[in-house]
């Protein structure tokens, strides 16, 4: 099963400020999952790590450079 991190426990879990959190280089292994939807576009916009900041990478790419799946997020 697949859950968000609840805001309040983002900073004390990971060091990442709401809006900064990347999953890319993160500080500690988090399980990752994009909507499957994702898959389907050409590239994608994720945190750069920096509130403020991203990056845009194809999903493939995206796969390649952390451990992450595709699931049906959206209830």
């Amino acid at each position: 099963s697949i859950a968000m991190l609840p805001q309040k426990e983002l900073l004390p879990l990971t060091g990442y400020l709401h809006g900064g959190c990347s999953p890319i280089g993160m500080k500690k292994p988090f399980p990752t999952a994009l909507h499957q939807s994702a898959a389907e576009q050409e590239s994608i916009y994720v945190s750069a790590g920096k509130v403020g900041f991203q990056v845009e990478v194809t999903p493939a790419d995206l796969q390649k450079m952390l451990p992450m799946r595709l699931a049906d997020v959206i209830k």
